[in-house]
């Protein structure tokens, strides 16, 4: 996995049954299963016969899955098909294969996996892999539409070159968007029907051909408002500076990347008037680089021309102006059942001076609530500390915790309000 995944508390002690199918991809499904793990979610797994050509059971035993299923009539209990019914929140097939779509569609119950399967009556997530001529297939098609049509749920396949070096869809999806995927089967969809906005990262401002002002904002504390918004049910809208942060793709998940303060301004008002509740997370640079004559220039320099070395070897100045106030912006033509969330980043380490700055800002920005945190704690760390303040008077100083379960909590209590 090329990011760090979110892990939530909530999420732990839920049980998944993951289904392996025989695929190239097949080997995976060891990664998928161990991100679940981490989360202290309970996995047992079924390997398919021809999943069993590609790995064993046994690298999924030494990892910590349990139980590892046989296959039918080979000598365990009776009642192995069933079980998972009884015990799994949820199930995962990843890689699914064509076959194994096709036993589903049609009721076919020739394999333990098909059997676990069709007894099984919560939420299935199904995750293809295949030859792109074969998910082409208007076999296929038909049987991917049967499934959909009986509530089953589905991660797309990714296009690409697969391991026969034909090129087209049918590439396992990436374990990311997977285990999201699979998430969401276990989250409670009690924001199903908000739309949220949500700002992250920094903003980049030009002030030559090449170079930028902003700052050091990786946005994970906005990427971990939106993803866990959208586990939650709701449709969210990502506002995006730029930040390198991993944010599943779906239709109830969309990113607009934005470069400076100006952009980030104008997405945000394009977006405002349809948003339930807006969350402001992003950096934003008060200030930006202007255009201007540089010293030792005759002629204007614009946000187009790169400042050479050679011809300012001792310095040149820079003039700033201020950009716009975002999050006040939005405070101003906020309607009365719109909620609004905004961040107070502060320096230092006195939680007297962050409560201050964060009670100023809740009045002057017109927000329903503040989320104060310093930067040291804050900006590139997988946790945060912060101080709440509300529009109703509460003030909270909550204790450290992961950026996942901050976002969990920050989202009740705006739902809350």
């Amino acid at each position: 996995m090329s990011c760090e995944l979110l892990r939530y508390k909530k999420h732990a002690k839920k049980h998944l049954h993951l289904g392996v199918c025989g695929s190239v991809a097949a080997y995976k499904s060891l990664e998928l299963m161990r991100a679940f793990l981490k989360c202290n979610i309970h996995v047992s797994v079924t390997l398919t016969p021809s999943a069993q050509k590609f790995i064993q059971p046994l690298s999924f035993e030494a990892l910590g899955a349990s139980k590892v299923y046989g296959q039918l009539f080979s000598g365990e209990m009776p009642f192995d098909h069933l079980e998972p019914g009884h015990i799994a929140d949820a199930m995962v097939i990843a890689p699914a294969s064509a076959a194994t779509l096709a036993r589903l569609a049609h009721g076919m119950g020739d394999e333990m996996l098909a059997c676990q399967a069709l007894a099984f009556d919560g939420p299935i997530l199904i995750a293809p892999a295949m030859n792109p001529k074969m998910w082409t297939n208007p076999a296929t098609a038909a049987n991917i539409e049967t499934l959909l049509e009986r509530g089953f749920f589905m991660t797309e396949p990714e296009n690409g070159i697969m391991a026969c070096k034909d090129e087209g869809q049918g590439r396992l999806a990436a374990i990311e968007k997977i285990y999201y995927d699979s998430l969401a089967l276990l989250t409670e969809q009690d924001l199903y029907g908000k739309k949220i906005l949500v700002t992250l990262g920094p903003t980049a401002e030009k002030w030559d051909a090449v170079r930028v002002w902003t700052n050091n904002s990786t946005g994970s504390m906005g990427t971990a408002l939106a993803i866990t918004a959208w586990l939650r049910g709701a449709e969210v809208y990502a506002v995006a500076g730029p930040n390198t942060q991993y944010i599943p793709q779906d239709d109830r998940i969309h990113c607009f990347p934005v470069q400076s303060a100006m952009q980030m301004y104008d997405k945000c008002h394009e977006l405002w008037n349809a948003m339930d509740y807006g969350i402001f997370t992003a950096a934003v640079a008060d200030f930006k680089p202007l255009p201007g004559v540089a010293e030792n220039e005759e002629t204007p320099v614009f946000h187009s021309v790169k400042f050479k070395k050679e011809n300012h070897a001792d310095g040149f100045a820079v003039r700033f102006g201020a950009n716009p106030d975002i999050l006040k912006s939005i405070g101003e033509i906020k309607k009365p059942h719109q909620k609004l969330m905004g961040f107070s980043a502060e320096s230092g380490s006195n939680t007297d001076e962050l409560a201050q700055a964060v009670k100023r800002k809740l009045v002057g920005k017109n927000c329903d609530i503040i989320v104060g945190n310093f930067i040291s704690e804050a900006m590139g760390a997988k946790t945060n500390r912060v101080y709440v303040a509300d529009k109703n008077g509460i003030e909270e100083a909550w204790p450290t915790m992961s950026k996942a379960d901050l976002s969990w909590e920050l989202l009740s209590y705006l739902e809350s309000l």
